[in-house]
């Protein structure tokens, strides 16, 4: 009866004159320097440096299978038994890895082959790792790195440091791997497929109508939410491929630019407003090329509006441009204009960045990157040396007493066409500061000189344009901010006379329908 290695648990037969099997260091070992393996059949070296049979096909240096003449890629040993399957069973199974022989992965639900002696698949750590410090992945045949650290054979091309596509000598980007099979697509073609993702190629997005490619191991396109998304709290953008983090965030290569934290526009070094990117062909234009065309938005690159005679560019994925409807409406009822940047309302309705000096009260006005994210007024009231306001002219008295109205009185309009609710009454009258109060209108207008230079009767048909938009009572009080008497005590004799008409509409005591109060004239 043969003997059994003498290790503990183990049930194979020693080898030769040992007390060991060859899993454990009996029989012959390889003569190779620091091979620790076992040498095969009268050889005086293991498989992997050339010891026992080797396979006959012309120029194969693998060890032939079992009782062939040939390696396992040639056809020797025990083929799959699924029909039409060429490759070759693995050790004591009947089928190949790909139809489930051999070893599998022990992480629940993964199908994937276990590798090496580990107990895991590539995918969940097993097989050799990459020595590179930081690194999990898994090693490339007898390399000790990942394909990206520089394992594996190298692409061809002078000055490509990446890893050469399966029995290719280039990259993807060289061309290396199976092309897209549609005519004029240099593109790689996905996995197990003939295409390339543009052209259908690769699992699909799951959500209904959407013929985008599925992102890594998800089951949706970037678009609905697939691939890696950005870590940074409620950021819904997806990671970029290299970080954890989107381009917004930082995530991704950055632009060379000293000073510019931008990420850089596919394989330059630059962001799009540096260059970056692919730029239009249109001979002297610098703008960027929008989405697969080869021209900016302004040339007829990227999506167009598919309203019949219109030739603007589409908004987002609407298919139209803002003029038919396209991007994201305003949600104030019954408004139909386009929101702004990435509020939910339109300018009228309080939409896009607003000045923080007047952000709170009731006509805020729209912040202006010219000036710092103020409105004009604002800025000139608040940086008076600045040499941008020094060249900005504005109704200087009329914006005091604004101000001092906002700072005494809520629920003052100023400014603003007068409109009647559902009727499309709105006209371009306007009136300097104005507030409804039960069913008067009060209105305090700023009078420079008194309207000295007003012709009386353009007065009159003001005040009949007016009264066909709001036909309840009228109180206006006329402001003269210039002439003799000092600026505050006229503001604080404006303040008490707007608190007395408002006491007096409060209380029923304005019978007229229109009176008109005359300040400083």
């Amino acid at each position: 009866m043969p003997k059994k290695c003498v290790e503990p648990e183990c049930d194979k037969r020693s080898q030769g004159k040992t007390d060991k099997c060859i899993s454990h260091g009996g029989g012959p070992r390889c003569i190779e320097s620091g091979c620790v393996k076992g040498a095969r059949n009268k050889s005086d070296k293991c498989k992997a440096h050339g010891g026992g049979s080797r396979c006959v096909e012309d120029g194969c240096a693998k060890s032939a299978r079992y009782n062939s003449d040939k390696c396992a890629a040639h056809g020797g040993g025990r083929r799959c038994i699924v029909d039409g399957c060429p490759k070759g069973a693995i050790d004591k199974y009947d089928t190949c890895i790909t139809h489930g022989g051999g070893k599998r992965c022990i992480v629940s639900s993964c199908e994937k082959s276990a590798r090496g002696k580990t107990d895991r698949c590539k995918a969940h750590g097993g097989g050799p790792r990459c020595i590179v410090d930081g690194c999990s992945n898994g090693s490339i045949d007898k390399y000790e790195k990942c394909i990206t650290h520089g394992g594996g054979p190298r692409c061809i091309v002078d000055g490509c440091p990446k890893g050469a596509i399966d029995k290719y000598e280039n990259c993807k980007a060289h061309g290396g791997g199976p092309r897209c099979i549609v005519d004029g697509c240099q593109k790689s073609a996905r996995k197990n497929r003939d295409r390339c993702v543009a052209h259908g190629g690769g699992p699909r997005c799951i959500e209904e109508g959407c013929t985008k490619g599925a992102k890594g191991n998800t089951d949706r396109c970037i678009t609905h939410g697939g691939g890696t998304r950005c870590i940074v709290d409620d950021c819904k953008n997806s990671a970029h491929i290299t970080s954890e983090k989107c381009i917004t965030h930082g995530g991704g290569p950055r632009c060379i630019v000293e000073g510019c934290s931008k990420g850089a526009q596919g394989r330059t070094d630059k962001c799009v407003a540096h260059g970056g990117g692919r730029r239009c062909v249109v001979n002297g234009c610098q703008k960027s090329s929008r989405n697969q065309t080869d021209k900016c938005k302004a040339h007829g690159g990227g999506e167009r509006c598919v309203q019949i005679g219109c030739t603007n560019s589409a908004v987002d994925n609407s298919f139209k441009c803002i003029a038919h409807g396209g991007g994201p409406r305003c949600v104030a009822s019954g408004c139909t204009k386009s929101a702004i940047g990435k509020t939910y309302k339109c300018k009228a309705h309080g939409g896009g960045q607003r000045c923080p000096n007047c952000i709170t009260w009731l006509d805020s006005r729209s912040g202006k990157k010219q000036y710092d994210g103020y409105c004009a007024t604002c800025f000139k009231q608040l940086f008076p040396d600045d040499y941008r306001s020094k060249v900005l002219y504005l109704h200087t008295k009329e914006i005091r007493v604004r101000n001092t109205i906002n700072e005494n009185f809520e629920g003052f309009i100023h400014d603003k066409p007068l409109y009647t609710g559902h009727c499309d009454c709105t006209m371009r009258r306007r009136i300097d500061h104005r507030k409804l109060i039960d069913a008067t209108l009060l209105c305090i207008e700023t009078d420079e000189f008194a309207h000295k230079r007003y012709d009386p009767k353009d007065e009159e048909l003001r005040y009949d344009d007016l009264f066909m938009v709001h036909s309840g009572k009228w109180i206006f009080i006329r402001f003269n901010p210039d002439g003799k008497g000092d600026m505050v005590d006229k503001l604080n004799r404006l303040i008490e006379e707007i608190h007395f008409q408002i006491m007096r509409i409060q209380h029923s005591e304005n019978t007229e329908l229109l009176e008109v109060i005359k300040l400083f004239y």
